[in-house]
This record gives C-alpha cells, structure tokens and sequence, in this order.
C-alpha cells in the first residue's frame, strides 16, 4: 500500500509488520512499524529534525503528538518529559495500536493514545509535536490545524515539521494571516529542505 494512504482511518492493505531501530531519548530501541502507516520502513527525516528539537518542549501538563502514526514523536516526548501526559493522536487506528504497542514494549506509560474524537473536548495543551499530514490537501490540512492550535494553553507552543518543496514556507504564511494577532508564528529552524515552524499562542 502506498503511504499516501497513511491517513486513511482504516488501512486496506494487510498488516505487515516490521521491526526497526529508531533512537528514543538518544539510545536505541526496536520499535515495530507496519504497512498502512506513515514512513514504515524507516524514521523519517523530517520527524528525526522534529525530535531533535524537543529541549523546547514543556516539562509538564499535557503534550499532543498530532498524527502520530507508529509512535516515534511521543516515544520520545515520554521519554524526554516523564512528568507531562503525551496524547499520540491519529486518525489511523493501525497506528494508533501500534503506538501503543511500541510504548508498552518500550515501558513507556505516560503515553495515551486516541482517535481525535477520544480526545476529552475541554483537554487543553502545554504543547503541541507535529510532522503533519501534508498530503491529504492544503483545504484539510487547514481545517486540522485549525481545530488544534486553539487548544493550546496560553503561552503554550507548537512545533510543525514540513519539507520546503511541499509547502513550509506558504504554510508559514497563511498560519500568520489566519492566526493574525492572537498567535506568534516564526520559523523555529531550518535543516537541510525541512522547516520547523513555531507558534506560540499568546492569549
């Protein structure tokens, strides 16, 4: 199955399951991906400089990984911030279970994962970790993030991973115009094609 159907709620394709290696608070672990999932084959770049970024993320409260897929962004948030609660959000539910999966292996605990509409309506976020679904459309990517960044706390910050050639810098653009004066959006960093895009929320 191609990955450019990584977004579907329930995969088509039979489940293959793979081991890797991915590094998880700077040591190596197996974790177990699978067809049907986001980047199974191998820790996608764009995550990796996302992960390398989390000295930025909070200490504490509650730290959304939205579109988690297998699980490396919260499997590193946990481990790196044992005291926060990490929300591994997809729409995927292989995903999802396999997040699980990954954490329990891994005895991670502060991870709960979730379908969006498991997530408690009032649950408000210390931060949120994103290398976001770009290629399900520009017009639901905007209606996803839309629904996300408001819940974030006040002063609370969120992190975007996107790759310059498929849009970082347009979306970096249109989230200062739609935001406008409630938010502070900026470019985090820049490695290799791939941007970070910051945004603080600010009331």
């Amino acid at each position: 199955m191609s990955e450019e159907h990584y977004f579907s709620k329930e995969p088509l394709s039979p489940l293959k399951a793979k081991s890797i290696q991915i590094p998880v608070a700077g040591e190596l672990h197996q974790v177990t991906t699978a067809s049907g999932t986001f980047s199974p084959q191998q820790l996608d770049f764009g995550t990796e400089v996302l992960i390398e970024q989390m000295t930025e993320a909070a200490d504490s409260g509650n730290l959304l990984d939205l579109g988690c897929g297998w699980g490396p962004i919260a499997l590193n948030l946990a481990a790196l911030r044992p005291k926060a609660t990490i929300w591994a959000v997809d729409v995927n539910t292989r995903s999802v279970e396999l997040t699980a999966k990954n954490a329990q292996d891994l005895g991670i605990t502060n991870i709960r994962t979730a379908l969006p509409e498991q997530v408690p309506k009032d649950l408000q976020f210390s931060g949120i970790w994103s290398n976001p679904p770009i290629r399900i459309g520009k017009k639901e990517l905007h209606e996803l993030l839309l629904m996300w960044l408001p819940r974030l706390q006040k002063d609370a910050e969120a992190f975007l991973v996107v790759q310059k050639n498929l849009g970082s810098d347009s979306l970096q653009k249109w989230l200062t115009e739609e935001l406008s004066s409630g938010y502070q959006v900026s470019r985090h960093t820049s490695i290799k094609t791939y941007r970070v895009l910051r945004i603080k929320k600010l009331t």
